[in-house]
C-alpha cells in the first residue's frame, strides 16, 4: 500500500474511534432560585398532578368495587345461602362474612388495576 492510502485509512480509523468513544454527560442544569421555582420543579420533576389524578382515580375505583361486592356479589352469594346474612357471619368472635367481603373486593381491586396494567403495556403507555 502506498503511504498516502495508509493515511487515510489511519484517518477513517481516527474518525470511527472517536465516534465510538463516549461523550461526557452534560452538566446538570443548576437548581431553580426561589422558593416557587423549587416548587414548580417539584411538581413538574416528580409528576405530581398524575400521581394526584392516579391516587383519586384509585380510591373512587375502591368505592366502585366495593359496591359491586357489597350490592351485586354479595346478595348473590346471600341467595346461594337463603337465610344467612352474610356480613352477619361469624366464626367465634371473628367476622368471617366481613372479611370474606373485603376479600373479594380487593381480587376484584387487584384484577381490575392487572387489566388497566396490561391494556396501557399493550397500547405502549407506561
Amino acid at each position: 500500500m502506498s503511504k498516502a492510502k495508509d493515511e487515510e485509512m489511519l484517518q477513517v480509523l481516527k474518525e470511527i474511534k472517536a465516534l465510538l468513544e463516549p461523550k461526557p454527560a452534560p452538566p446538570p442544569p443548576p437548581p431553580p432560585k426561589g422558593l416557587w421555582n423549587e416548587f414548580m420543579d417539584f411538581i413538574s420533576k416528580y409528576k405530581v398532578m398524575g400521581m394526584a389524578v392516579a391516587f383519586i382515580l384509585g380510591l373512587y375505583l375502591g368505592t366502585l368495587v366495593q359496591a359491586l361486592v357489597n350490592d351485586l356479589i354479595m346478595p348473590i352469594i346471600t341467595l346461594a345461602l337463603p337465610g344467612v346474612e352474610w356480613e352477619a357471619f361469624v366464626l367465634g368472635p371473628f367476622r368471617i362474612g366481613h372479611f370474606v367481603g373485603a376479600l373479594i373486593t380487593f381480587l376484584l381491586v387487584a384484577f381490575v388495576v392487572f387489566l388497566i396494567v396490561k391494556i396501557t403495556k399493550k397500547w405502549g403507555i407506561e
